[in-house]
């Protein structure tokens, strides 16, 4: 009878920690708190199409995650500088601009999603249509202004036609 109550909690403190951070360490606890919090909701079932859906998202979350911190472990490298806002090395930009799309479900990186949708409970799909694209958002609009805007237009143009 906590588990729901707990993952509900987590999902709001992991969204929280990513959105208000300014460090890359701290939006990638948040991130992965986030992940963790949500795979018990929807493998919660029993269903081999539930238990799919979450190690399929758990798979490619883990993925976009590793990105997330290889990009800005390679921008601190270069540049020194920890800071989500200071995302100047070309490198670490394509790399973070991947990973976000990955978490997101663009186009290009968007095989998983419905997929996972399609073995989630109603409410969990709603939240991970809605609540879980916050974070990810976030750190997009914090970094837009290092990101290729060309990249960022073109995959959001094909995932609107898609």
């Amino acid at each position: 009878p906590y588990a729901t109550p707990i993952m509900t909690f987590s999902l709001i403190l992991g969204t929280t920690i990513t959105i208000s951070s300014n460090h890359w360490v701290l939006a990638w606890t948040g991130l992965e708190i986030n992940a963790l919090a949500i795979i018990p909701l929807i493998a919660k079932s029993h269903h081999p199409r539930a238990v799919e859906a979450a190690t399929k998202y758990f798979l490619t979350q883990a993925a976009a995650s590793a990105l997330v911190l290889f990009s800005s472990m390679t921008n601190a490298w270069v540049t020194g500088q920890w800071d989500i806002t200071q995302m100047n090395h070309p490198t670490s930009c394509l790399l973070l601009t991947a990973a976000i799309a990955i978490k997101l479900g663009l186009v290009p990186f968007h095989f998983w999603f419905p997929e996972v949708l399609q073995g989630s409970p109603l409410m969990t799909a709603l939240l991970l249509s809605t609540l879980m694209k916050f974070p990810p958002l976030t750190l997009l609009l914090l970094t837009s202004k290092s990101l290729d805007p060309a990249l960022l237009t073109a995959m959001a143009l094909a995932s609107t036609a898609l």
